[in-house]
């Protein structure tokens, strides 16, 4: 009796038609390896839409690291307390609380960011796999920075040119704490860890040569070189102009998603959901390049 081995479906990459940003891949099992032809098309659909939604992928944490680790080392968060047991690399986000001890971190994405910008070496990306969701919000909101770049006012663009500007982790961590039970003090280990660091307003996409607006409101303090007030009024036009509506793809999460962004390309946002839903994730981060 002779048996055939069938070969695994093949990998679909459909680009989100009427969103500025985003693409779902459909097919991709992580329990077998990943060619190397597969993994050089979500590559190059990655740098392409800046956003991937891998659907129904059911795969374990340590799958997850593994493809992770593809793209790149992976970064440890400095809220080691949320690390997924056994699983360092994984920074748990969620609003459970059990026994009065959160499991992860209930509040991320408050406030619109990129990944780790905060870091000497920034996020090249982030993947975030559901791992339960909540029956209604939760959604996550990206923004395409290099469309905010494009569509920024020449003016603006001439204000922003050469400038460099300041991120800090500590920026909003207090105002956090003060109204968030997730959020624990920091050790004078782990403030070390994120001493604020100095990075261009523009930046230049390492793979791709496309110019991105690199500023948020969760991380950015201050253009260097600017009187405060003048640099407090910079940045709020580039916070505004940053997060319109024609920047910006909502993702509604569906069971077993697992979304891989850009951190070099946009930022995003957590809507939140309430509070007596339960929702956890699993996130690993990749080190990017130093921004240049």
């Amino acid at each position: 009796m002779s048996s055939t081995t069938l070969a695994p479906p093949a990998v679909a990459i459909r680009r989100f038609e009427e969103a500025p940003l985003g693409a779902e891949v459909l097919g991709l099992d992580l329990s077998r390896p990943v060619s190397d032809e597969t993994f050089r098309r979500i590559h190059r659909a990655h740098l392409d839409h800046h956003v991937l939604v891998f659907r129904d992928l059911r795969i374990t944490p340590q799958q997850q690291i593994e493809f992770s680790r593809r793209f790149g080392p992976l970064q440890i968060h400095v809220l080691h307390q949320f690390q997924l047991p056994g699983h360092p690399e994984i920074l748990v986000v969620s609003n459970v609380v059990e026994d009065g001890k959160p499991l992860g971190l209930g509040d991320a994405g408050h406030y619109w960011h990129s990944d780790l910008s905060y870091k000497d070496k920034p996020s090249l990306g982030s993947m975030l796999h559901a791992q339960e969701l909540p029956a209604e919000g939760g959604d996550t909101l990206f923004a395409n920075q290099h469309l905010a770049w494009e569509k920024l006012p020449a003016y603006l663009k001439r204000a922003v040119e050469g400038r460099r500007a300041e991120h800090s982790y500590l920026a909003k961590y207090e105002a956090l704490r003060q109204r968030s039970p997730w959020r624990p003090k920091l050790t004078q280990q782990q403030i070390d860890e994120v001493k604020p660091v100095v990075h261009p307003v523009v930046r230049t996409h390492p793979e791709t040569g496309r110019k991105a607006l690199f500023v948020s409101e969760h991380f950015t303090t201050r253009i260097v070189g600017l009187p405060e007030d003048e640099s407090a009024e910079l940045l709020a036009r580039l916070f505004e102009h940053t997060t319109r509506p024609e920047h910006v793809y909502r993702h509604r999460w569906q069971p077993h998603d697992m979304v891989f962004w850009d951190n070099r390309s946009v930022t995003h946002l957590a809507t939140g959901c309430p509070g007596h839903l339960r929702r956890r994730l699993h996130r690993t981060t990749i080190e990017g390049d130093v921004p240049f």
